[in-house]
């Protein structure tokens, strides 16, 4: 079957753009390196998504897809390695195929950033985690250890502590948290232990994670604290390698710059969701989305009522 539009990323802006692509007449296929949902899959709980008080993500994740499959072809496990403009439109290469299409919505969104503290590479997947959901049970009873200070760090803290594990640590690295208040008052109140001005410098153990060694920002005392997991929680950055092949204009941080249409400066490239920074949310990650499947029948002489 042949396409005109190729999106890349089966997260909540992916399936929102095939949605209303498709609806709008457009021929789509959706690619994913994985099995789609993006980072919002990984969420133990989501409860500003209107309409759900509360869903685990995975859950919000499978009935969107479970919807986007009903009007667009979806390619899970299918990773787009290259994209190269043509004369027609571009040339969309997967690890299994080469497909021509008219026009491409990036929803590649972002990836967990990485510690680079000694032993973080060495442990992964022996008690370095970047994924409290996924791993998290297997800490029940154990003591565990959450980096960073945000939102997604606390929210991983409490559900280590909500499923068991016998003791969790807040590390952060400044002298406040930068999470949402109501999220660190819970975390107190859960008894999470929470380390202020402290910086990990190895992740340490032998065949697996034993400890962490600390220093103190301070005083630059360091401390050394036993656990056995260690969970990664220091936000994203953007996965923006096809933007970078494509010469697409980038910002400071390298997030895609778009328009209020999620044009970039390609003609025939939107982009959406996370990929384009901005606040990171499920519910604007569909707005852009829905933006972008609509605004792309403009370069494939279709009309659009906007």
């Amino acid at each position: 079957m042949s396409y005109e539009l190729a999106i890349v990323g089966a997260g909540p802006a992916g399936y929102s753009a095939g949605i209303y692509a498709v609806r709008s007449g457009i021929k789509t296929i959706i690619f994913d390196k994985g099995i789609g949902g993006g980072l919002a899959s990984l969420a133990p709980k989501i409860e500003n998504y209107a309409g759900f008080e509360s869903i685990p993500g995975a859950e919000l994740m499978e009935k969107m897809k479970k919807h986007a499959s009903k009007y667009a072809d979806i390619h899970f496990n299918e990773e787009v390695k290259r994209i190269e403009k043509s004369n027609e439109g571009f040339n969309v290469e997967t690890i299994h195929e080469k497909y021509a299409v008219k026009a491409v919505i990036l929803c590649t969104g972002t990836e967990h950033r990485k510690l680079e503290a000694p032993g973080e590479k060495e442990f992964y997947g022996k008690g370095v985690s970047y994924c409290a959901t996924c791993d998290g049970y297997f800490f029940r009873n154990k003591k565990v250890a959450v980096i960073g200070g945000g939102n997604s760090a606390v929210i991983e803290a409490i559900f280590l502590k909500q499923i068991g594990c016998k003791e969790v640590y807040l590390i952060h690295r400044r002298d406040m948290l930068r999470a949402e208040k109501a999220l660190e008052e819970e975390a107190r109140e859960k008894q999470i232990n929470i380390l202020l001005n402290k910086i990990v410098e190895k992740i340490d153990g032998k065949e697996k994670v034993e400890q962490l060694n600390l220093r103190d920002t301070v005083n630059h005392e360091t401390s050394d604290i036993q656990v056995d997991g260690v969970f990664i929680s220091i936000g994203e950055k953007p996965q923006n390698g096809l933007a970078e092949q494509l010469k697409i204009k980038l910002d400071s941080n390298g997030y895609i710059v778009v328009d209020k249409q999620q044009r970039t400066n390609i003609r025939g490239v939107y982009a959406a969701g996370d990929i384009t920074g901005g606040i990171r949310q499920i519910v604007t990650a569909c707005a852009e989305g829905a933006i972008a499947g609509i605004t792309a029948a403009e370069v494939l002489g279709k009309k659009y009522p906007y």
